[in-house]
């Protein structure tokens, strides 16, 4: 299983990612209001601006300070990715 750094050492499975979108729109600031109810909603920006909305295949919508396109371009680099086999969860 591929892990994607969406900052702050925070990270999301990339075969569970739906989609990575821009907060400013109103469906989008709908959808992080009603994952906010629902108790569904993930906030990783560490007290930042928000940035990126992910949304999850399990419906948990993931705040990030990291621009989307970082996310994306995370998503797309083939051996930079961590495995779950060499996460142990500690920075060096």
């Amino acid at each position: 299983m591929k892990l994607i750094n969406i900052g702050f050492g925070n990270m999301v499975s990339a075969s569970r990612l739906v989609a990575i979108v821009s907060p400013e729109s109103a469906p989008i600031k709908r959808i992080i209001q009603d994952a906010k109810e629902r108790g569904t909603l993930i906030d990783a920006t560490y007290g930042r601006r928000t940035r990126a909305v992910i949304i999850m295949d399990s419906e948990h919508v993931i705040l990030s300070a990291v621009q989307p396109e970082t996310v994306a371009n995370r998503f797309n680099e083939k051996d930079d990715g961590l495995d779950e086999e060499e996460f142990d969860g500690s920075e060096e």
